[in-house]
Parts: structure tokens; C-alpha cells; sequence
């Protein structure tokens, strides 16, 4: 099934995301931006070279002057589209999806994804056909990106003060696009590091999300290692999951919210107000308001939370599944951000990750879906969920979240993939299960 929407195109690679199609989205691409400059970056599956080379004979055909960055993280794309002051970005990637899937994303001259109202614009010129022919259309390769990024990562943290603890830390980078550009962070901020899962040429040694069941290999590490925490990315390395020094595997909504309670805990750095999405825990809304702080929600995509951190001046942001956007850095979720943030605050503080993650709020989130196969079943499962619950108080902003006296549900048609997501949040782990799977069984 090919997947378009405000987070891009995906599609299982060779079947439903078509070389023509990745083809025609490049001319799109070209044709949305009137040519200029365009920075290209892909993730390390199999399928990416392949349809890189696609997607740069279509830019190139409309006169488009590209930079290929070659293997780098989805947020490395979006800095260097900055500094290299080009008109937008491409990134050839699937994320999390599996194996099997590739997609393209777009980025505008901010260094921000394509709004809704962009990517509709984009859509109906791929739809259209209509793509422009110009000259003068190149490729050249800038094969610093990484270094770039990482320096941009050490300006906006002490440094000096996280060397001084000379951390033991073990990474897992999914053999994916973070598996070298992490460790030159790490060696860079005077770690020991030892990494696991950081050879690009062998992707997906395990499943792709960055959440406990998939890190049971890096919680082992971290232990046998005796290391202070570790580390693990998804293929493309814009989310990050943390193991604690005991080898615990936690949630990765506690990655946005340790790094909001640091950064909104620290003097300055522009107005007192963080960013989240409507599927992100209520710990991190919890962090942020005990600090003062004005907590803001908007729609799941993460354009729209980065919108918002811009339009408001925002300190910190992102989504519960692990996202950390610091503007200091850039406006795109950035594992390399997270690990920097999180770094800086044991520092900081001279405790250990777990104790750390012993004075938080506790919440617990039970995450189930319903496939679905068109927009309109989804749809359907949407109306009947309103109808369940019409005497609550409910968000429509996106999708439906329902408040409820024992905690809270959000359903939603996913960005990426043919579901409807349900996400159960309580005060214990059994309450949000029976919260998810009673609707669940209901629709």
C-alpha cells in the first residue's frame, strides 16, 4: 500500500512505492520549487541507493542543483539545508517502517517538513504531471555533513561539563543513517563509547521502533559493560530510547520528557513554553508546568509541532515516541539533540539515569491498532469512537483524544502506515490496557 500524507511518501519498495512514482514526486519536488538548491540524504536500506539515483535524475530534469549528503540522519538533512542555504531538502527513508518499505520526505528552505496546506500543494503537481524542464540541473557531494551537525550539537550544550564526567556509554544505532555521525558525538563529548548495531552496510539487526521490546540486546550491553546508560536510535536516527546504568529498557516518552525538564530547568533560552503533541504523555505536560512553564499540544506530525516551536519561540518540543526538537539545533526531531540534552543533564545533576527517572511523574501508556484498508474505514472506526464516548470531554484537534476520570485515549488514523492507532494513558499499567483493548474490542 503506498502511504501519502503530511509525513511524506512511503510504500513497500519495488511494489507500491514504484520507481516511476519516486520518479514523478522528484519532478514534483523540482517542479514545487522552481529548480534551485536541493540537499539529498538517504538511510541505510537496501533500497535507498537505488532510489536516490531515481529521485536525482528527476531533480536534476527540472534544473535542480543538488547536494548529495550521501548516508546521514534525517535531521543532519534538514540542518544542512540551512547551512548550505538551499531552497529545500529530500530524504530518502522509511523511519521505523520495516524492512521492506522506503519513502521519500520533503523539506522547505527552513529546515522544516512541509506543512499540510505545502504537501497538498505538492501532491496535486504530482498528480498533475505538469512538471517543468529547465537546464542546468547538477549533482555535487558535501561530505561533511556530519561534522557540521555534530558541531552545531556541542555549541548548544556545556561540553566541557559533560567531558569532565567522562561518561561509559554503549549505543545502538539500528546499523542505521546515526551509526557513525553518533559515536563522533560521543567521542567528541569525551565518552567512552562502546557501540552495538553501528555497521551501515548490515541494516535492520533487529525491529526498527526504538522501544523496549526491541532493546534487549542494548539493555544486556549496558550491563555487562557496566556502562552509565545506553543509547538506541531508529533507522534514520531522528528518535531516541534510553537504558538505564541497571540495563532497563524504559518508554521512549521518557526522552522528550527528561530533556524538557533540563531544558526549561536551565536560565534563559527563549520564552518559558514547550511544544507536544495530543498523543504525548501527560508526564512531560507534567515536567513542563511544575516548572512554569506553558505546555501547547497541537496535531501528531511533526511539522506541526515544529510550526509551533517556531511560531511561539518555544524552548523545547517534540513527540512522546522519542522525538526531541531543540531549536538551539534545529526543527526537526533529533536523536543527536536528545543524547547531547540527556548527557548534559546527568551531568548536571551527579545522579544516575534511574534516579533521575525515579523523581518524574508516573504514567503508563498501553499502545494497540486496528488495520485498516482505505481512509474511509478509518474514518468509520473514528465516527463510531465519538459515538462510544459522546458524553466525555473530547479533542477533536486530531483524530480523537477522550478525557476520562481513570486517564485518557487518543485514536487516530496513523501518518505512515494503513491503521488507526489507539493510545491508553493511566496511572497504572493495567488501567490503560483495559482502557485500549475494551475499545478496541468495542470497534
Amino acid at each position: 500500500m503506498l502511504k501519502i500524507s503530511i509525513s511524506g511518501v512511503r510504500g513497500i519498495a519495488n511494489q507500491s512505492l514504484t520507481p516511476e512514482i519516486c520518479l514523478n514526486f522528484a519532478k514534483a519536488f523540482g517542479t514545487y520549487l522552481k529548480g534551485g538548491k536541493v540537499v539529498v540524504g538517504t538511510d541505510t536500506r537496501s533500497s535507498s541507493e537505488f532510489i536516490k539515483g531515481i529521485v536525482l535524475s528527476g531533480l536534476i530534469s527540472c534544473g535542480v542543483r543538488v547536494i548529495d549528503l550521501g548516508v546521514v540522519p534525517t535531521p543532519t538533512v534538514g540542518l544542512m539545508v540551512g547551512e548550505l542555504k538551499a531552497d529545500g531538502g529530500l530524504v530518502v527513508t522509511a523511519s521505523h517502517n520495516p524492512p521492506e518499505w522506503n519513502g521519500l520526505k520533503f523539506i522547505r528552505e527552513d529546515g522544516i517538513f512541509l506543512n499540510q496546506s505545502q504537501a497538498e500543494k505538492l501532491i496535486a503537481i504530482y498528480q498533475d504531471r505538469k512538471f517543468s524542464e529547465a537546464p542546468g540541473g547538477s549533482v555535487k557531494h558535501f561530505s561533511r555533513a556530519a561534522e557540521v551537525h555534530v558541531s552545531r550539537v556541542l555549541k548548544s550544550v556545556r561540553a566541557p561539563l559533560i567531558r569532565r564526567r567522562k561518561f561509559k556509554v554503549v549505543y545502538d544505532a539500528c546499523n542505521g543513517a546515526g551509526s557513525l555521525i553518533t559515536k563522533l558525538l560521543l567521542t567528541k563529548l569525551g565518552c567512552k563509547v562502546v557501540a552495538i548495531n553501528a555497521d551501515p552496510k548490515r541494516p535492520f539487526p533487529h525491529g526498527a521502533e526504538p522501544n523496549p521490546q526491541n532493546l534487549s540486546q542494548l539493555a544486556e550491553a549496558v550491563k555487562a559493560e557496566k556502562a552509565d546508560l545506553g543509547f538506541a536510535q531508529d533507522p534514520d536516527a531522528d528518535r531516541l530510547a534510553l537504558v538505564t546504568e541497571q540495563g532497563v529498557a524504559i518508554s521512549e516518552e521518557y526522552t522528550l520528557a527528561l530533556c524538557t525538564r533540563h531544558v526549561l530547568s536551565k536560565p534563559g533560552g527563549g520564552r518559558k513554553i514547550a511544544v507536544i503533541n495530543l498523543s504525548t504523555s501527560k508526564m512531560t505536560e507534567d515536567i513542563a508546568k511544575s516548572l512554569g512553564a506553558v505546555v501547547l499540544r497541537t496535531k501528531v506530525g511533526e511539522v506541526n509541532v515544529a510550526e509551533e516551536i517556531k511560531r511561539e519561540g518555544a524552548r523545547i518540543g517534540g513527540e512522546g515516541n522519542g522525538g526531541v526538537i531543540y531549536p538551539k539545533i534545529g526543527y526537526m526531531r533529533d536523536s543527536l539533540s536528545g543524547i547531547a540534552l540527556i548527557l548534559e543533564a546527568l551531568a548536571a545533576s551527579d545522579q544516575s539515569l534511574s534516579q533521575i527517572i525515579d523523581q518524574l511523574p508516573r504514567y503508563f501508556m498501553y499502545k494497540t491498532k486496528i488495520e485498516c484498508l482505505s481512509q474511509k474505514a478509518a474514518e468509520d472506526l473514528l465516527e463510531r469512537s465519538q459515538e462510544i464516548f459522546k458524553a466525555q470531554t473530547l479533542d477533536l484537534t486530531d483524530g480523537l483524544k477522550v478525557y476520562l476520570p481513570e486517564g485518557s485515549l487518543h485514536i487516530r488514523g496513523s501518518n505512515t502506515e494503513p491503521i488507526v492507532r489507539i493510545i491508553a494513558e493511566a496511572k497504572s499499567e493495567e488501567t490503560a490496557r483495559r482502557l485500549a483493548e475494551d475499545l478496541r474490542s468495542r470497534l
